[in-house]
């Protein structure tokens, strides 16, 4: 019996059923009541996903991997579908990734120092296998302040129960930045001398910056004289992250080492997305030295162009990989919130890798998501011709993931464009999938109505340049819904990949409200929320379609229905879910 819902919207023991609040959970505790209630969410609840971790309101934590369990720790709150005072670190639990079980809340404000809130943080495992946690309390007079928290059980490897460690906060705001400035440390690194370093995301005389503090015990903090980097062209960092990638390798390597095998990644989460450079760390320095610089300017790197914040990324020694999560927040009103009862959702997990050309990140979906394919259809060597439209027929639209190759013929044609004075989204919402021009628009149109009403368009252009071939992916919401009071923005990024030399390529997981997009093998990534009308459910149709003037070749279509992953929440002490007593 899945009986996620009620667990995600009972911690406070008042549900809203069609933005109406039940006072009194006691008639949900018996079989029947709860399979009404399930039968009720279903019919009336066509936004809710099915394969994505999903709570009322989060922003991520502190991902590990811990004795063979991996842990999602995310902040909620109890009390409302919106973010406000009295926010806990939930934790869920996982042995794939994919399929979640909940465990009772790892914190809860209970001290001075996080009297009002337990925000964001993470975790770190110490030498002798000892996982901690530090993370930002917002304290009786709504200061900022890095706490720390231990497992009251080591050897437990669900990570059931925390104690804060009686002697915090280990560090405040510093001299010159406000005391709402303060926030959101990272996973700590250990540099070759044994000391500990992690840095806390601040905004200070006009910069935006990752405040270093230094440790040999892991208590006794103490702030390096200089930030590990900022930048005017940024505002307040919020959940900063810092880590090392392979130069040769799609592995991932422990956010500890740190040799001429390695480059590191600093990322920060300012503007509604998260940026990234990519450098050299000099340890005996303490800086970070950026191949370049933010720029303030679409030019500059993301995890993802579209709807993905506050993202976390953490070392899996098990499959020796760097996994990233983030926020999906919603693209509805705060009103349809509290009807739902929920808001926000999380990322399927993402391995993340340098790729080759030293550049950028590589982001692919884990591997672990395959499990929940089923039903394939494939289409092999089909033509596109200019105007061409064809559904992809014998899959669960609303709930699938899809990979196309495209071939193009004669890309002598291609328009130009002189890339480095344009924006990528500028260019998809001016020249959106309505429009023709020679190569492209041609993609997926998901989330479908059967006569093409509502629709939500991912596809590309490509066009050349002084020098070579350009790629531009989009994502077009403006057709996704016949629903007016919602954001429908358009996104757009270029994708770096020679289409002389490579197929254009995407995959694309859908998932009723939220549809994840990689192009060119996970070189340039889009997430967007998606609402519509009428293409819900068994009514959403998707398509393959070519609306520019020059025929593309669709090399190979597959495309798989998703199963439901296995999802359920833990909540108040005490609680324990279905899922957890199975494997016990």
């Amino acid at each position: 019996m899945d009986i996620s819902l009620f667990l995600f919207v009972g911690f406070s023991c008042f549900l809203l059923i069609n933005g109406n609040k039940v006072e009194d959970c006691d008639y949900l505790t018996d079989k029947t009541s709860l399979q009404s209630f399930h039968v009720l969410l279903q019919a009336e609840q066509p936004y809710r996903t099915a394969y994505h971790f999903q709570s009322p309101q989060n922003w991520l934590n502190g991902p590990m991997y811990y004795k063979g369990v991996y842990h999602l720790f995310y902040q909620y709150n109890p009390n409302s579908a919106w973010f406000g005072d009295g926010m806990v670190w939930a934790h869920s639990a996982s042995y794939d990734l994919i399929n979640w079980f909940g465990l009772d809340h790892a914190l809860v404000p209970s001290e001075p120092f996080d009297a009002i809130s337990c925000w964001s943080g993470s975790a770190t495992i110490l030498p002798g296998d000892k996982p901690v946690i530090l993370y930002t309390g917002i304290d009786a007079n709504y200061n900022q302040v890095q706490n720390l928290a231990n497992p009251k059980n080591e050897s437990d490897p669900l990570l059931v129960e925390w104690v804060k460690y009686s002697r915090n906060p280990l560090m405040t705001p510093p001299d010159g930045v406000k005391g709402d400035n303060f926030r959101d440390p990272t996973t700590a690194w250990q540099g070759p001398d044994g000391t500990w370093k992690v840095v806390i995301g601040s905004y200070s005389n006009s910069q935006g910056m990752a405040i270093l503090y230094q440790s040999q015990d892991f208590v006794h903090w103490t702030m390096h004289r200089d930030p590990l980097y900022s930048s005017s062209k940024t505002e307040m960092w919020e959940c900063p992250d810092f880590f090392p990638v392979s130069i040769n390798s799609t592995n991932g390597v422990d956010t500890s080492v740190e040799n001429p095998s390695v480059r590191h990644v600093m990322k920060a989460s300012f503007n509604s997305h998260d940026y990234y450079i990519v450098g050299t760390y000099v340890t005996e320095q303490e800086r970070f030295l950026p191949d370049a610089d933010f720029t303030g300017t679409s030019s500059d790197l993301r995890f993802d162009y579209g709807k993905f914040y506050a993202s976390k990324s953490f070392f899996d020694g098990k499959k020796n990989r760097r996994i990233l999560c983030a926020w999906v927040n919603e693209s509805d009103s705060m009103e349809d919130d509290l009807k739902k009862g929920w808001s926000g959702l999380q990322s399927i997990p993402r391995q993340i890798w340098l790729d080759l050309n030293g550049k950028q990140l590589v982001q692919w979906p884990v591997e672990e998501l395959n499990s929940l394919r089923d039903n394939e259809v494939y289409v092999y060597d089909k033509q596109l011709e200019s105007g061409s439209v064809f559904e992809v027929s014998g899959i669960t639209a609303s709930q699938a993931d899809i990979e196309i190759m495209f071939e193009l013929p004669k890309l002598e044609e291609a328009e130009f464009i002189d890339t480095s004075l344009v924006d990528p989204q500028l260019i998809c919402d001016k020249q959106d999938a309505s429009v023709t021009g020679k190569f492209g628009p041609f993609g997926l149109l998901a989330l479908a109505t059967k006569d093409l009403t509502e629709q939500t368009a991912i596809f590309f252009r490509v066009f050349r340049d002084h020098k070579d071939y350009k790629v531009l992916m989009c994502s077009d919401q403006k057709r996704s819904s016949l629903r007016n009071e919602l954001d429908k923005t358009t996104y757009g990024a270029f994708v770096d990949i020679d289409p002389q030399r490579e197929m254009v390529s995407l995959r694309t997981l859908i998932d009723h409200s939220i549809i994840e997009s990689f192009g060119g093998k996970g070189r340039s990534v889009i997430t967007t929320r998606v609402y519509p009308k009428l293409a819900i459910n068994d009514e959403a149709h998707l398509f393959a379609f070519n609306n520019g003037s020059l025929s593309v070749r669709v090399s190979r279509l597959n495309a798989w229905s998703m199963n439901k992953a296995q999802i359920t929440a833990g909540g108040e002490p005490g609680t324990i879910s279905e899922d957890f007593s199975r494997k016990k």
